[in-house]
């Protein structure tokens, strides 16, 4: 072949080379075409449907560009009463959930999908700090065309189109109007149109009607109640108080959601009066951190009933985080630890207490344990709390210590017969072969400390100040000091249990790691105050070792009716207007039975308290089995019981009548009983009645 022909084929083939890029390139372009005009149109349908909301107070961003990219976009930013809803429509078929995974087809999109849950994670952290409380921010991946499909992946939500609306109204309205406004402003400089300067807000797409503001609240009755400006305070309240309790109790404002996200370099302390929210707080904290670390969370109390209730709440306000936090009782999780590690170990509550009384009944009446100002009791609570509930092995240990919270100074000797009945005790417990529930504590903080327990990230005590020292060196054993492992929730002044501690015997270090909270949204002006009486002149040792007399509150949100004392001389009188009450109360708008909690100081009289309901055919559920999930019964149980729950109206039957006494008796069982009663007063949020029998 010729040189002129040679080239004109290398001619050729650069041709027909070029022509099939040509072609290749413009069949890119026909598909990216048709993949743009898929998504505009897919888009432009989403945005339609949606288009409603705009009527009923929502505000619609539509083309959005996605935070830190110049190109990304977010079909749709949702803002209204019910939260944030960012909304990213997919062009999706053949879409299938499998497990944490979903995919599309054959191809794996799990990784689309979870750049979403960031975006959703990301904006929350933003807006927290305008105060906006964790899990109103919510990531929806919107399937066009389709109805009736809902999944949950990577904590966002997989729905067809069709069902965006209902989604997004059935939360109802969380936000007062003007908060809804500031998150507004929030999201408009985070979320600027695609091609302007996030410096200058843009317009509104959609804009919303224009809706009345929430009325004024009414002027509060009692002076106790200071000013407090914002805005939050007075028109959020007034759709969740309107909800059944439960919904209440994850209320949070805008102090506490920064609260929840706070790092600390080390272990720290929540801590507050009554009313001010601090479990809730520890149960979005819970929650938080699990989302942040990816670890597990340990949230821990001593009351044995309260983390079921606890766990229902995180499954209605953090669904998306159930399987990374453990609720668990301290003595149920001791029990478990030591079973785990196959350490051999047996309760038996009854063997315990003859192990106890045989111990008891070898002491001398001339004993100093059998002083007319002692009781058995007394001495019981000694050797479980202080000696037992400090892991104190020798006796020069118990003659040096300060015994927090105990009242009575002991002097040496006194000492040393105590130190006798409890050796004579542990030796029962071993003859029979039982532990007690204060050995199970021992026996796995032990266990912890000869080999460390890598289970968790953070570990949340809630009401720590009634753990015994023993249990709170366990928990700090499990977590160590790591930053934003050990968070300590609790009010002093609620200890209900004898004997006390201190950090410091611990070796547990807050250094300055210290939050109060000071703002009661709970409780009215009203009851708070009357609580105050029983707790006024009370002094206690706080377990910084600080001695005080009770966080004070800087700001109560609400006023209303004054609590209700009643005194009565007969039982039946007594019962009669306590039905009376119950009936009363379930007259109030927005007021089921399941908002009303009756509380007694013993199991017996809760006992009594039922069967008068149910001779009255009024349903009741007993504080033991609740496990926060809203039935239309009821509650009912000890205070006890009670601690870390509220209720819409509280009844306190059977009050001893020394306790509501003028000048009370100052004794040492006596003001734990007063303190005791503070505790159940607080649970009350509108109202609070007390009935009292002469003869009690």
């Amino acid at each position: 072949m010729t040189i002129a022909g040679e080239s004109a084929g290398v001619e050729a083939r650069r041709q027909r080379s070029h022509a099939q890029e040509l072609r290749r390139q413009a069949h890119d372009a026909e598909q990216r075409a048709a993949r743009f005009e898929i998504a505009e149109r897919t888009e432009s349908e989403t945005a339609q449907l949606l288009a409603p909301l705009a009527g009923i107070g929502y505000h619609l961003l539509a083309d959005r560009r996605w935070p830190g990219s110049r190109t990304a976009q977010v079909d749709m930013v949702v803002v209204g009463r019910a939260g944030v809803f960012i909304v990213d429509t997919k062009a999706w078929r053949e879409v299938a959930v499998h497990g944490d995974r979903i995919t599309r087809g054959q191809e794996d999109v799990t990784d689309d999908i979870a750049r979403l849950a960031d975006l959703a994670y990301s904006t929350e952290a933003a807006l927290a700090d305008i105060g906006l409380a964790p899990g109103e921010v919510h990531a929806v991946a919107a399937l066009a065309g389709q109805k009736r499909m809902h999944a949950r992946v990577a904590s966002v939500d997989v729905i067809g189109t069709h069902d965006l609306v209902g989604h997004i109204t059935k939360r109802g309205a969380r936000l007062s109007a003007s908060r809804v406004d500031e998150i507004l402003a929030a999201m408009l400089t985070r979320f600027p149109v695609i091609g302007e300067d996030a410096a200058t807000p843009p317009q509104i797409v959609v804009p919303a009607a224009v809706l009345p503001r929430d009325p004024a609240p009414t002027p509060p009755c009692a002076t106790t109640i200071a000013t407090f400006n914002d805005e939050l305070t007075d028109q959020l309240l007034d759709g969740v108080l309107e909800a059944p309790i439960e919904d209440w109790m994850a209320f949070l404002d805008p102090a506490q959601a920064k609260l929840v996200r706070r790092s600390f370099n080390g272990p720290a302390r929540i801590r507050g009066a009554a009313g001010t929210g601090k479990t809730v707080v520890g149960l979005h904290r819970a929650a938080y951190l699990a989302r942040s670390t990816g670890g597990r969370v340990l949230f821990t109390t001593y009351i044995r009933t309260l983390p079921a209730v606890l766990e229902s709440l995180l499954e209605r306000l953090a669904p998306d985080v159930m399987g990374l936090v453990d609720f668990v009782g301290v003595h149920a999780f001791a029990s478990q630890l030591l079973k785990e590690r196959g350490v051999v170990f047996r309760i038996d509550a009854l063997e315990a207490q003859r192990a106890f009384a045989d111990a008891w009944n070898l002491i001398s009446a001339s004993s100093p344990l059998r002083a007319a100002r002692f009781t058995r009791r007394y001495w019981e609570e000694e050797i479980a709390h202080v000696i037992k509930g400090r892991g104190l092995t020798r006796f020069d240990e118990y003659a040096d210590l300060a015994r927090v919270g105990r009242r009575h100074a002991l002097p040496v000797e006194v000492r040393q017969a105590v130190w006798d009945l409890y050796e004579r005790y542990a030796a029962n417990l071993r003859e029979r072969g039982v532990c007690d529930f204060e050995d199970v504590v021992l026996l796995a903080r032990d266990a912890v400390r000869q080999m460390p327990l890598d289970r968790y990230s953070a570990v949340i005590v809630d009401e720590a100040q009634d753990l015994s020292c023993a249990m709170v060196s366990l928990l700090h054993a499990v977590i160590g000091d790591r930053p934003d492992g050990l968070t300590l929730i609790g009010d002093g002044q609620q200890t209900i249990y004898p004997g006390g501690y201190t950090l410091g015997e611990v070796g547990v270090n807050l250094a300055g790691r210290g939050v109060v909270l000071d703002v009661n949204h709970r409780n009215t002006a009203e009851i708070l105050d009357f609580a105050k009486q029983m707790v006024a002149d009370d002094q206690f040792v706080d377990i910084e070792g600080v001695d005080g007399a009770g966080d004070t509150v800087s700001a109560v949100t609400r006023s209303g009716e004054e609590p209700g004392v009643h005194h009565f001389t007969s039982r039946a009188d007594h019962d009669a207007a306590l039905l009376a009450r119950v009936e009363e109360v379930l007259r109030l708008i927005g007021t089921g039975r399941g908002d009303i909690g009756i509380l007694t100081a013993t199991n017996p009289q809760a006992d009594k308290v039922r069967a008068v309901l149910d001779a009255a055919g009024v349903p009741s559920v007993s504080l033991k089995n609740y496990a926060g999930k809203h039935t239309d019964h009821v509650r009912v149980g000890t205070i006890k019981r009670a601690k870390g729950l509220e209720f819409k109206q509280v009844l306190l039957p059977h009050v001893a009548a020394k306790l509501l006494a003028e000048a009370p008796d100052t004794e040492f069982v006596a003001a734990r009983e007063r303190r005791e009663l503070d505790v159940g007063m607080t649970r009350a949020r509108a109202g609070l009645w007390l009935g009292s029998l002469a003869n009690v």
